[in-house]
């Protein structure tokens, strides 16, 4: 290496910031072949390799090689010989020089490594160049305030329990929370996602492709645009959020296009052929993207969009009417309000704080809180006989967490209204097992549909306000009833089935609004 001249001001450089990137790399390949010299020095030195147990190492290795080679020879032949692999080779490599919508038409028809599909859309398109690769802001709990002493005594103490959440978020914790991110499902789902995609190809025309989110994981899309088909429901976008075991060819993205909608689906990252980790910060810097890529390049308006969730995927669509608040409205299927519950359930009662700590530190699906800073139209599906967001059990379900995410949503925006009487009610309400004991319920408080409308349209229009809403204030208790339950048939609507049973394009309404 050569010496640099001395900076302004008569400051010298260190010898480590004079060194320059060739030499750098240069001293690590000496580094590393030295050490592989010193350690073949000493497994000869040791006897661990003579000629007696050389040559048949060598003779098993040789034929081995020759027969991977020959393999390879055999592939290329074939690919070289194989007129459809010849066309696909031409067609990848124009795309490559020209994305056109031709080409990329013309690509369609193939089925190969998704690393290989060229990019067709990049947060660096359209977002600030402030945005670092950290991402996306989220909501994070508020730090606990403490002593300068005593946060160093309480940092040394929970030490322990802080290394070994990071390696239970980092190990089976993720996988436990996204199994569709483990490679051994995906494999077996393989034949089932090709088929699924193929059908969304062949059938809907569905259009395939590769964004870019600012942390760098490649986010695989598909995009059915119902425009041209003159349809009212067609010209609204639907963003699907698939569940923690769902992809886009074969999960939640059917229910809008059989209801006629155009629909823009998407794989989590780690899920199907999209990359990186489903951690909550890669999962809100591919939804970024996701919207970016639909109102930039599909040239949909923000308030033409509707965002459909199935359960954990209501953590994406909550953060995305949070950030976005312009959306048009959001439904949620199956979805909870808070994971520490769900976690809680499952893990034993000992765990407790270190089960908090991880799901706090690293997987918060926080998704009450950030719905409630969403001021838009909302609708919450609820499966009466959900056995994946329940505490207590498919039968008991009053702990279904879909009934917490409605309750927080409504003391939020109508805390006049829901008061002990209007949560007593509704809770009432919630209770119902069937739609019989729902109505029951509904027609026992003798509720006026018609004066709760023109109630909440005369607040509407004298105030024309943000929630939180005071409308109630001054109003009797019998009114408040009438307007919790009201509020809370409009908000939330019952499907009598199970987790993980599709949601029919019957069941799939736009949320009420005023």
């Amino acid at each position: 290496w050569r010496k640099r001249p001395s900076e302004p001001g008569g400051s010298k450089r260190t010898e480590q910031e004079q060194r320059t990137p060739e030499t750098k790399i240069q001293d690590h390949v000496s580094s590393v072949c030295t050490f592989f010299v010193a350690s073949c020095y000493f497994v000869l030195l040791s006897g661990y390799i003579c000629s007696s147990k050389l040559v048949p190492v060598s003779q098993y290795l040789g034929t081995i090689l020759i027969c991977l080679l020959g393999v390879a020879c055999l592939r290329g032949w074939g690919r070289w010989k194989n007129p459809e692999y010849l066309q696909f080779i031409s067609i990848l490599e124009e795309n490559k020089r020209n994305h056109s919508p031709e080409n990329k038409r013309k690509l369609r028809c193939f089925t190969f490594d998704f690393p290989h599909w060229p990019q067709d859309f990049s947060w660096r398109e359209v977002s600030s160049p402030k945005l670092t690769k950290a991402g996306v802001s989220l909501l994070k709990p508020e730090p606990k305030l403490r002593g300068t002493a005593d946060s160093i005594l309480y940092s040394v103490r929970t030490l322990p329990c802080h290394i070994i959440g990071y390696l239970v978020a980092h190990t089976f914790g993720r996988r436990m929370l996204y199994p569709g991110s483990v490679g051994l499902l995906q494999k077996a789902m393989k034949p089932m996602l090709m088929q699924g995609q193929a059908k969304l190809i062949e059938e809907y025309d569905g259009q395939r492709n590769k964004l870019v989110a600012c942390d760098g994981n490649e986010i695989d899309t598909m995009f059915v645009d119902r425009r041209r088909d003159g349809g009212h429901n067609g010209k609204t976008l639907v963003i699907c959020c698939e569940g923690n075991a769902g992809f886009y060819e074969v999960g939640c993205m059917n229910t809008p296009l059989d209801a006629g909608y155009s629909v823009l689906g998407w794989n989590h990252p780690g899920f199907g052929d999209s990359t990186g980790v489903p951690f909550p910060q890669n999962e809100a810097n591919a939804m970024d993207v996701v919207i970016q890529f639909a109102v930039h390049k599909l040239g949909f308006q923000l308030n033409d969009i509707i965002v459909y969730a199935w359960s954990i995927g209501g953590f994406t669509a909550t953060w995305a009417v949070m950030s976005y608040p312009e959306i048009q409205s959001l439904v949620l299927d199956a979805s909870f309000d808070d994971l520490l519950p769900l976690a809680l359930k499952v893990m034993p009662e000992s765990w407790r704080p270190l089960v908090q700590y991880t799901v706090r530190r690293y997987v918060n699906l926080n998704n009450a809180e950030q719905l409630l800073k969403y001021q838009g139209p909302v609708l919450l599906i609820r499966r009466s006989r959900d056995e994946i967001i329940t505490t207590g059990g498919p039968e008991d379900i009053m702990s279904n967490r879909g009934n917490d995410l409605l309750l927080k949503l409504l003391q939020s925006r109508y805390p006049k209204i829901m008061t002990d009487e209007g949560i007593r009610v509704v809770k009432q309400w919630l209770g119902a097992s069937n739609q019989l004991e729902e109505a029951s319920v509904y027609s026992g408080y003798e509720v006026d549909d018609g004066w709760c409308v023109s109630v909440l349209q005369s607040y509407q229009a004298d105030r024309d306000v943000l929630f939180p809403w005071s409308v109630g204030e001054d109003m009797t208790q019998e009114g408040r009833r009438q307007l919790a339950l009201f509020l809370a048939r409009k908000y939330m609507r019952n499907f009598e089935s199970t987790h993980c049973t599709p949601l029919p394009a019957s069941e799939f309404h736009s949320p009420w609004k005023l």
